[in-house]
């Protein structure tokens, strides 16, 4: 039905989890809640975790974006597999973590498509890029070092994925790719999970331009990454994080000239200031989103860092008086 949808407007997907929940300034006793109040390790900064021990304000987050008129929410589970637990020596409980994430934004979709049913929302399995890179050594004194393998990385993501699809995700997100090797891992695991439920799956792929350089971390330009994934069945490419929306222009003209894809874009709220943080309000980012769809550049529109429902909203506002980039293929 997505693939419906993607011929007939530009989709809406949510803004920032991070920033949502950022404005609870829950404690360290929040992440922990009473089952993990006895953890041995710190747990603040866990965002993933308060699944299982907020869930009300991950169930309050997806509503807002829904009702600021995204198409589409992300799971809470940007760091849900192995790799990244591990830094909370959590790693017991990614199943549980992704499918919980997922069944919670499943029944918050379930239930406005319910109350409109022209308006069919999605959910998104969030699969981030993990906080290691695999075609690059952490270590400038050993460039042949790896601090992960392909394996490792494939038999973590392979765990998410079950569980996102478990919990009930639509969609699933490979997002803010920086290594577009870890990204294959991602993308292998999720064939393989296809393959052994003989299910199809819609997956957006979505990288990262870390720098004025046009490139991804892992050196490559935009077109280059979509050649390294373009051999996998997708129903989008696109970019997200690190730039704001005017930085991201020429990146998208390039694979939406380039691809037989729908292509997405979920760009920061502007660049950060010296606190970290970000200024651009709903109006100045909409109005920057509204060249994308002048041009015809895009499919599916959001936001990442710094962004709110209010900027969804306004991005929403502005991109529905245009048509979607033409697809020329069946995706």
């Amino acid at each position: 039905m997505i693939k419906d949808l993607l011929h007939k407007r530009i989709l809406i997907l949510d803004g920032a989890m991070g920033t949502m929940l950022q404005r609870y300034k829950f404690t360290e006793e929040d992440f922990r809640g009473e089952r993990f109040k006895d953890w041995e390790h710190p747990l603040q900064g866990n965002n993933d975790l308060l699944s299982l021990t907020q869930p009300e304000a991950i169930v309050e987050v997806h509503r807002k974006y829904f009702a600021a008129g995204a198409d589409i929410v992300e799971t809470n589970t940007f760091s849900g597999t192995t790799i990244a637990m591990a830094d909370y020596h959590m790693e017991e409980l990614v199943y549980e973590l992704n499918y919980e994430s997922a069944r919670i934004a499943k029944k918050v979709a379930e239930d406005f498509t319910a109350k409109e049913p022209n308006k069919p929302r999605f959910v998104a399995g969030s699969i981030g890029p993990t906080n290691k890179t695999a075609s690059m050594s952490p270590d400038v004194n050993d460039p042949g070092y790896r601090a992960v393998s392909f394996d490792e990385l494939r038999i973590a993501y392979k765990q998410q994925v079950e569980a996102l699809l478990d919990g009930g995700a639509d969609i699933l997100l490979v997002e803010t790719i920086f290594d577009t090797l870890n990204a294959k891992a991602a993308l292998f695991a999720i064939e393989e999970v296809k393959e052994e439920r003989g299910i199809e799956v819609p997956i957006m792929v979505s990288g990262t331009i870390t720098d004025a350089s046009g490139r991804t971390l892992s050196g490559q330009t935009a077109e280059a990454f979509l050649i390294s994934i373009s051999h996998i069945p997708i129903l989008s490419v696109g970019f997200n994080c690190a730039l704001g929306a005017k930085q991201l222009v020429p990146h998208l003209e390039v694979i939406s000239a380039k691809s037989d894809y729908a292509t997405s874009a979920h760009p920061n709220a502007g660049l950060p200031n010296a606190f970290g943080e970000y200024d651009e309000t709903p109006e100045q980012m909409a109005s920057q989103i509204k060249e994308y769809a002048e041009k015809g550049l895009v499919n599916i529109v959001g936001g990442c860092c710094g962004t709110t429902p209010e900027h969804i909203t306004a991005i929403a506002e502005v991109v529905k008086q245009f048509e979607p980039r033409k697809l020329t293929i069946e995706i």
